[in-house]
């Protein structure tokens, strides 16, 4: 009854790992930040998921200085190959862990003998359930990270991670936007003198 007990737990806690792990890569994971009433410029991030508390940061800041600002940020989604593969594996783990824990042996079916790290894990499956989950999940992680931070005001990019290998700091996003800013506005003066 213990160890029947210590399956069924660790059965639980590794389902609910994997729907938190799972949602790390989905577009659903990072909300569309906006102001009710701003009417200003809209900036736009696209971002990798793990950069998300660096957003939040971000727009905190930038709402402070810019009010009528716009502020959006979505995932930067991999291409989909790579989401095609994450997305088997993340089925094709669950489906290892469930034949491991009720203890059948797909090796049978196609008549071929079960290799011996097979028969090790149905001696050890919390070990070996664990084993499956965690590296699963780390391929997972690696194919659905992109390293993005893009950023774009207006739609015109203003920044991107993934050309200048790091993020920018406050200081530089602030100089860049105030620059935009202004030619924008210079812009828009320009056409009204000229209609």
């Amino acid at each position: 009854l213990g160890k029947k007990y210590w399956l069924r737990f660790s059965l639980l806690v590794l389902g609910v790992f994997s729907l938190c792990c799972s949602t790390a890569g989905d577009t659903s994971g990072i909300k569309k930040m906006k102001m009710q009433f701003a009417t200003g410029p809209l900036l736009k991030f696209q971002i990798c998921w793990y950069n998300d508390r660096v957003f939040e940061e971000y727009t905190q800041a930038l709402y402070q200085r810019y009010p009528d600002i716009r502020i959006e940020g979505e995932n930067y989604l991999p291409i989909p190959i790579y989401r095609h593969v994450a997305s088997f594996l993340s089925m094709f783990k669950l489906l290892v862990i469930g034949l491991i824990i009720i203890g059948r042996d797909p090796f049978a079916l196609f008549g071929v003998q079960a290799p011996g790290i097979w028969e090790w894990g149905q001696q050890n499956k919390i070990y070996a359930c664990m084993m499956v989950f965690f590296f699963s999940n780390m391929i997972e992680n690696q194919l659905m990270s992109t390293g993005a931070f893009e950023i774009t005001l207006n739609d015109v990019p203003v920044w991107s991670k993934l050309e200048s290998g790091h993020l920018p700091s406050m200081q530089q996003l602030v100089q860049i936007l105030d620059n935009e800013m202004k030619m924008n506005v210079h812009m828009n003066t320009r056409t009204h003198h000229h209609s």
